[in-house]
């Protein structure tokens, strides 16, 4: 905080949680109240952003506003060319970290295919429990609730069983 009062800051605003958390007010609070030509000053980068493409993506909403950008630790000001340089170099390096992990998962994908491997959900009916729901259904006393409780289903799943049935 004393670096940032020596930087000139006239508001300084705080997150008690780590620059992980998605719920930041202290952040969201800053950047609300950014106007053209203010220049926004953090300690060091990682406080700004979660992750390298998150941090790109803030900083990129900044400039979409007119707004700047300066790290204290890093010396970056987005403000003069060389602050620019280094902000569309890190933009390059978040776009080449998505497309490396874009990569990584289809090969991943196709690998697993190929050894009988099918993603998602499993398709199908559990005969078992559409069978006990339709046994359950049968007898009065039972409500669907009850039924679906007794059984371990939801009741679009219960609506479903009874369509098929």
């Amino acid at each position: 905080m004393d670096a940032l009062k020596a930087a000139g800051c006239e508001q300084i605003f705080t997150d008690t949680a780590s620059g992980a958390k998605t719920d930041r007010p202290g952040l969201a609070s800053a950047l609300e109240l950014c106007r053209k030509e203010d220049t926004p000053v953090v300690w060091k980068l990682d406080r700004l952003g979660r992750s390298l493409p998150h941090l790109v993506e803030t900083v990129r909403d900044l400039v979409d506003k007119g707004v700047g950008f300066k790290s204290l630790q890093e010396s970056i000001d987005t403000t003069t060319s060389g602050g620019k340089l280094i902000f569309h170099l890190f933009a390059s390096l978040a776009e080449f970290e998505r497309d490396i992990i874009r990569e990584r998962t289809k090969a991943g994908l196709v690998a697993a295919r190929a050894r009988g491997r099918i993603g998602g959900r499993p398709k199908g009916v559990n005969t078992k429990k559409q069978k006990a729901a339709l046994a359950l259904k049968a007898n009065p006393q039972y409500s669907i609730r009850e039924i679906c409780e007794i059984v371990g289903i939801s009741r679009n799943t219960y609506y479903k069983y009874t369509r098929q049935g």
